[in-house]
């Protein structure tokens, strides 16, 4: 598991309010070095419901790197984390430009 891959993820079944649920896709933004002292990995889930986007989001087009199955959005503002036993299967990554727009959104959200 590394920074920028997206994985199929278990969203808890009993989720509340506008939290996600079911499984679905979740890009890795935990840094790589995080990665390696925890099995709690920190994610933003993506959606393939391109009728709510907001000015945060961060638009995904389907390709053979990422492997999604639809032209997606991250959903920047619903930044969780999970246990390893959440993560289904890693199914592709994002490129380098979308994880700078990503970094930059959370520089944002964390008023760094």
């Amino acid at each position: 598991m590394k920074q920028k891959e997206i994985w199929i993820v278990k969203y808890p079944d009993d989720a509340a309010g506008h939290e996600y649920k079911k499984e679905r896709p979740g890009l890795i933004i935990e840094s790589d070095q995080q990665i390696q002292k925890t099995n709690i990995f920190t994610v933003v889930p993506l959606t393939s419901n391109l009728s709510n986007v907001t000015a945060d989001d961060i638009l995904i087009k389907k390709d053979q790197e990422n492997n999604l199955f639809a032209n997606s959005v991250l959903k920047t503002h619903h930044i969780q984390s999970f246990d390893r036993s959440r993560f289904i299967k890693g199914i592709g990554k994002i490129n380098e430009n979308t994880l700078e727009k990503v970094k930059t959104y959370l520089k944002k959200h964390f008023d760094l």
